[in-house]
């Protein structure tokens, strides 16, 4: 087995660097490769991106957005998150869980970490997930990842994933504690991140001598092309999104006020606007106007601040209408 040396915070980045050694990494040997990322919510490769963040909380506190290539659910990644993937030249272990997190379960224990799998592939300790993990398979490749919660700042990752408009309170933080915990929490000897990653990267490698695979200039361009082309784009970490409807409805001073709109691929498929406002212009308008836009705060800001709604809604401004979505 060899490890790829690497120290990129980038999510973006390090999800591109996955795929890439995945897809071109020039050697037969497994490869281990580590990365902790800025804080980011890490989305399932089907999942509703949408549904799955607080986009005003994410877009606040600088939360970056990315679509993963393996499924599952989302997770929370922040400097206190340790992630890593192994990647086999085949396709033989897919869906063995036991074989990629074996290693990492015995050097928790070494530890002092009673860390075991449970279920088909989640890592416990003391009653609580510290680990979960997923899979991705080509043809004739693949990787199992897994994310570390190390010293994840919990609250923070509490408001990130919570559905929009929640309120969130102390208990609400106390509850998602009773189910997961930091491995800082658990250890006898007190360590930072760094010196967990090391002293992981011994414990695997056995503490001899750790082969590396080095990425020259050119391997690092197209590392930085994948990010460019797919993990920094709207089209895959939005747009990817499995098609959907939703109705919200509100009273506003013009009156009730009901839309009802499809999203497909990240945009507004169709829209249909329905209450007992009065308004001097056809609704209809209004709804073309909405119809294919990116299902995005910026994107409807942009249309909204454009258009006099009080001539299709009545008494209403563009913050309480941009609300109803």
């Amino acid at each position: 087995m060899l490890f790829v040396d690497n120290t990129q915070t980038d999510p973006h980045l390090n999800l591109a660097l996955e795929e890439y050694l995945l897809r071109h990494a020039a050697t037969d040997q497994p490869l281990l490769l580590f990365y902790i990322n800025q804080p980011a919510v890490i989305i399932g490769r089907n999942q509703n991106t949408l549904e799955e963040i607080d986009p005003d909380f994410i877009k606040a506190n600088g939360i970056h957005v990315v679509r993963r290539l393996s499924g599952g659910g989302a997770v929370f990644h922040d400097l206190g998150n340790l992630n890593f993937s192994f990647i086999t030249p085949s396709r033989q272990d897919l869906h063995n869980f036991v074989k990629f997190t074996e290693p990492v379960v015995a050097v928790l224990r070494q530890l002092g970490v009673a860390a075991e799998l449970r279920g088909k592939s989640d890592i416990f300790a003391e009653g609580k997930k510290i680990s979960g993990n997923a899979q991705y398979v080509t043809q004739q490749r693949m990787f199992s990842h897994g994310t570390l919660l190390f010293d994840t700042d919990i609250p923070t990752m509490l408001k990130a994933l919570n559905p929009r408009q929640a309120v969130i309170e102390s208990r609400a933080v106390q509850s998602v504690r009773n189910f997961v915990v930091n491995i800082r929490e658990l250890l006898a000897k007190d360590m930072d991140i760094l010196t967990f990653r090391q002293t992981l990267l011994d414990g695997i490698f056995g503490g001899g001598p750790v082969a590396t695979y080095e990425l020259d200039a050119a391997a690092w361009a197209g590392v930085e092309k994948l990010a460019d082309e797919r993990y920094r784009t709207w089209a895959w970490n939005y747009g990817r999104s499995p098609q959907f409807n939703a109705r919200h409805q509100e009273d506003l001073p013009g009156g009730k006020v009901d839309v009802r709109f499809q999203v497909e691929n990240g945009r507004i498929l169709s829209c249909k606007i329905y209450g007992n406002f009065s308004g001097r212009q056809p609704i209809a308008e209004l709804e073309a106007r909405l119809t294919g836009l990116r299902y995005d705060r910026d994107s409807l800001i942009d249309t909204l601040t454009q258009i006099e709604l009080s001539q299709y809604l009545g008494d209403v401004d563009t913050a309480a209408f941009l609300a109803i979505f």
